[in-house]
């Protein structure tokens, strides 16, 4: 994750200077980033199904690869002046950031039970701190006018170097599961990542991590050109603002566990919402550039917990986590990816800083929904994260029971025997997967 992270981060600091190369407005320079849509929403339309399938190790490979490929030809693209080049490499990056997303965030929340506390916004701020160093590094390099298909393609060297070596580390099979481990499984999983939707609090649950996800996502896509043609800064300056959004959220993601545990998601995802509303504000009605570029905290802060928190809920507890995870994040990823962009082409008719009220309007509305976050276990007072599941009763079928769960360690594992490979799959992700996001 704080490889991927880097590769976002790599990628959106250096977007001045990819469509300078390219020579376009910020309405083509938007077409152009819908090839890291486009490839994006394959990828997690793909990822569930061949988790479910492959388990998450493989996927994870395949998403690196391609993933690598993609900033390959992005260089490749910018330095030889090409859009199409540059909108395929977007295409073959953001496929690979699809598929290893879910399954990253289905190996967080395996690991997540295991230890019985909040780990998905840790890792999550591990793809955070992974864009901070990207930022610094693209900063550095902009300053020095280093020329950006070199910059892209050294960091997917590295990439390459760091996956093949973590990749190992990754135990095979998690997420992996039998067809009939699930009703609705048995029709490839389309089938139960669309039968989940009638459940009207995830529903609920769909636009609060749509709402986060499109604030989080507009700051990737945009915040270094909002600042440089909205405020009139400098490229450097551009990429500086784009690196305190990204030190925001890797703070907010590491501190946040506590407040998880004391008020539950409900009032840190509303709170959320709030500060990073304050801080969109700012940046979109201030005259400062400064105080603009002071707001961005506001807006990471605000922004950082609200998609994997959001998410985690939505599998929480209930027989079919995995694809109620996957349909939620889809829906995530939808707003992550596929809604900024689309900024572009609002910003020719009313400039990039006036397109951003979107964002404030949808972080509104979630704010005013963030009660279906609550579960009644949570209600009756057995706080945001009691145990590992949160929630009192039968454990699901082929797993160990709650209380057998509580402690980390292999214990738990050997005690579930051969139901090990399920416990992991639908009915062990009792926490829920969380998604990036960006």
């Amino acid at each position: 994750m704080l490889a991927t992270g880097v590769s976002m981060a790599s990628w959106v600091a250096r977007t001045p200077a990819v469509r300078d190369a390219l020579d376009v407005t910020t309405g083509a320079m938007g077409l152009v980033l819908f090839g890291l849509s486009i490839g994006s929403m394959a990828g997690v339309l793909a990822s569930g199904g061949l988790v479910r399938r492959h388990g998450g190790r493989s996927v994870i490979t395949l998403g690196a690869a391609l993933l690598v490929a993609g900033l390959l030809v992005i260089a490749g693209g910018a330095a030889l002046e090409v859009s199409g080049g540059v909108f395929g490499g977007l295409a073959l990056f953001g496929a690979g950031m699809g598929l290893a997303e879910v399954a990253f965030n289905i190996e967080g929340a395996a690991v997540e039970r295991a230890v019985g506390r909040p780990v998905l916004p840790v890792l999550h701020g591990c793809f955070s701190l992974g864009t901070v160093v990207g930022a610094l590094l693209g900063m550095g390099l902009t300053a020095l006018r280093f020329p950006v298909g070199w910059h892209l393609a050294a960091i997917a060297l590295a990439v390459a170097a760091a996956g093949a070596w973590t990749v190992r580390a990754v135990p095979a099979g998690t997420g992996r599961e039998e067809p009939e481990a699930d009703d609705h499984a048995r029709g490839g999983g389309w089938r139960a990542q669309v039968a989940v939707w009638r459940d009207r609090r995830l529903v609920l649950i769909g636009l609060i991590v749509l709402a986060m996800a499109f604030a989080e996502g507009s700051a990737n896509d945009w915040l270094p050109l909002l600042m440089v043609d909205g405020h009139g800064t400098s490229a450097t300056a551009g990429s500086l603002t784009f690196m305190l959004f990204a030190v925001a959220m890797t703070t907010g993601r590491f501190t946040g566990g506590p407040l998880l545990v004391r008020y539950g998601p409900a009032a840190v995802v509303r709170a959320s919402a709030v500060i990073a509303a304050v801080g969109v504000a700012l940046v979109v009605f201030s005259s400062s550039a400064l105080l603009a570029g002071a707001a961005v905290v506001l807006w990471g802060l605000g922004a950082s917990l609200g998609f994997p928190v959001t998410i985690s809920a939505a599998g929480e507890g209930v027989r079919n986590a995995s694809a109620r995870v996957a349909a939620v994040s889809t829906a995530g990823y939808a707003a992550f990816l596929v809604g900024p962009p689309s900024l572009g082409f609002l910003a020719d008719h009313v400039g990039l800083r006036n397109a951003m009220v979107v964002v404030l309007v949808l972080l509104g509305g979630a704010a005013l929904i963030t009660g279906a976050l609550r579960t009644p276990e949570r209600e009756a007072g057995t706080g945001a994260y009691s145990g590992v599941n949160g929630v009192e009763g039968a454990a699901p079928e082929g797993a160990a029971a709650p209380d057998s769960r509580t402690t980390a360690g292999p214990a738990p594992a050997a005690e579930a025997g051969p139901a090990t490979d399920v416990d992991v799959g639908a009915g062990g992700l009792s926490r829920g997967a969380s998604g990036r996001t960006p």
